[in-house]
C-alpha cells in the first residue's frame, strides 16, 4: 500500500515540476500576474466608486452575458447568495423541497435551508459525479403525486419545488436528460453551476451551451478557489426577462428606484457585488480563454502521467460536454484498502502537496441527517474513491 501511495506521489510531482521545500502547492490559487487588476482597481480607489454601484458591476455582467449566452446576468456578493437568490427566484418557500445531489460543496444544501425548504438527496452516477438522470427519474416515480398543477411528495406532503443539479469539479452534468425529466415532470430546473465556467454542453442543437444555461436560472461561484476569482462573489443567469427583473430588485433591498426618496416595496436582501470587486473578475473575463486553455493542458499532463498506474484514473469529461477541469480530480479503482487513501493524502500533506479528498457526502451532515433520500449507494461509492490533484493555472507555464 505505501508503495502505491508512493507510486501516486511520484506521479503527481512529475506534473507540478520542482518546488521549494517551504512551498505549499495549494489545490487552487488565482494567478493574477499577467491581468490588468492592480489598474482596474486603482481606477475603483481614484474614482469612489468601491461599493455595489459601479461600472465595474456592469461592465463584469456584460462580460458573463457575452461569454455565457444567458441574456441577464446579476453579480452577487457570493455564490451561495445566488444559489439562494436563484431558489427564491423559482418560488421556492418554506417547508418545500428542493432535489439535489449529496455530492458538492455545503452551500448547495445551505441555500436550500436559508429559505426553510428542505434539501431531499438524489443519488449520481459515476461519467460525471453529478445527478443521475435515471435516479431523479426513479425517486420520482417512488415519491411524486400531482396536486392541481404542482408536485408533492406524497411520504412527507411537501411540495417538491425545484430540482437543483450540480456540475462538479467542473465536469457538465448530464443537463440534456435532467431537464427532459423537469419538462415532463413539470418541475423548475436550477443549476448549480458554481465551479463550471467555461464548462460546455453539446445542445440538441448541436451547438455548444455553457453550464448554467440549461434550466430556469443558474449560478456561478467566483470564490478565492474558483477558476477566476472576485476575492468572493457569485452570479445569476437567466433567460427570462421576470425572473432576472425580480431577482435585481429582490437583491438591492427592494428599493423602488428614485433620485432621493428610499421606498421598499417589499422585504429584500442586500445581496449586490460590490465595483472592486467587479473590476477584478473583469481583470480575469478579459483572460479566461487562456486560463481554460491552461486547466485542459494540465488535465491533460495528469491523464498522461497516470496512464500506466492500474489503481487510478483521472476523470475526464463525458461525451459531448468540454470541462474547464476546475480541479482535476483522481479516483481509485477496484477493491480499496481502507486506509490507502489517507495513506496518499498524508504523504502529499508531508510534501506540502495540498490534496484534498471529496467533499463528506450532504447526507451524512448533522444538519442534514434527517433530510429525504433515495439510494445513495453510487455516492457513497464514489465518495470515498475521489481525490482532488493540484489545478492551479499557473502550474502550466
Amino acid at each position: 500500500m505505501i508503495e502505491i501511495s508512493s507510486e501516486i506521489i511520484k506521479s503527481i510531482k512529475k506534473v507540478i515540476g520542482p518546488f521549494q521545500e517551504n512551498e505549499n502547492i495549494n489545490l487552487h490559487e488565482p494567478d493574477l500576474i499577467d491581468t490588468n487588476a492592480n489598474s482596474y482597481l486603482k481606477n475603483c480607489v481614484d474614482t469612489n466608486w468601491v461599493s455595489s454601484a459601479g461600472e465595474w458591476v456592469k461592465e463584469f455582467e456584460k462580460y458573463l452575458s457575452a461569454y455565457t449566452g444567458a441574456k441577464y446576468v446579476i453579480a452577487v456578493s457570493n455564490g451561495t447568495v445566488a444559489l439562494r437568490l436563484a431558489l427564491h427566484g423559482m418560488g421556492v418557500k418554506a417547508e418545500e423541497e428542493v432535489l439535489i445531489p449529496p455530492l458538492s460543496f455545503v452551500a448547495t444544501a445551505n441555500a436550500v435551508s436559508h429559505l426553510g425548504a428542505t434539501p431531499h438527496f438524489i443519488d449520481i452516477e459515476s461519467e460525471t459525479l453529478g445527478m443521475c438522470p435515471q435516479a431523479l427519474e426513479r425517486r420520482l416515480k417512488e415519491i411524486a403525486i400531482k396536486k392541481g398543477k404542482f408536485l408533492f411528495n406524497k411520504l412527507t406532503d411537501k411540495r417538491i419545488s425545484a430540482v437543483m443539479p450540480v456540475h462538479v469539479y467542473g465536469l457538465p452534468a448530464k443537463m440534456i436528460e435532467i431537464k427532459k425529466i423537469c419538462l415532463e415532470w413539470g418541475i423548475p430546473l436550477v443549476e448549480d453551476a458554481a465551479e463550471a465556467l467555461g464548462s460546455w454542453i453539446v445542445d440538441n442543437d448541436n451547438s455548444f451551451k455553457h453550464c448554467g444555461c440549461f434550466g430556469d436560472v443558474g449560478t456561478i461561484s467566483f470564490n478565492g478557489n474558483k477558476i477566476i476569482t472576485t476575492g468572493g462573489g457569485g452570479a445569476l443567469l437567466t433567460n427570462n426577462e421576470q425572473i432576472a427583473t425580480h431577482c435585481r430588485h429582490i437583491s438591492t433591498t427592494a428599493k423602488i428606484k428614485h433620485p432621493w426618496d428610499f421606498y421598499h416595496d417589499q422585504i429584500g436582501w442586500n445581496d449586490r457585488m460590490p465595483n472592486l470587486n467587479a473590476a477584478l473578475g473583469v481583470a480575469q473575463m478579459e483572460i479566461l480563454e487562456t486560463i481554460v486553455e491552461k486547466k485542459r493542458r494540465l488535465y491533460k499532463c495528469y491523464k498522461k502521467n497516470f496512464q500506466d498506474i492500474e489503481i487510478a484514473e483521472i476523470i475526464g469529461e463525458s461525451k459531448n460536454s468540454k470541462s474547464n477541469y476546475w480541479l482535476v480530480t483522481l479516483r481509485l479503482k477496484g477493491n480499496l484498502d481502507d486506509n490507502l487513501k489517507s495513506n496518499i493524502l498524508q504523504q502529499a500533506h508531508d510534501l506540502k502537496i495540498l490534496l484534498r479528498p471529496s467533499w463528506r457526502l450532504l447526507s451524512e451532515l448533522p444538519m442534514y441527517s434527517n433530510s429525504p433520500f433515495g439510494d445513495l449507494s453510487e455516492s457513497f461509492n464514489q465518495s470515498k474513491r475521489l481525490i482532488n490533484l493540484p489545478s492551479s493555472p499557473k502550474l502550466i507555464k
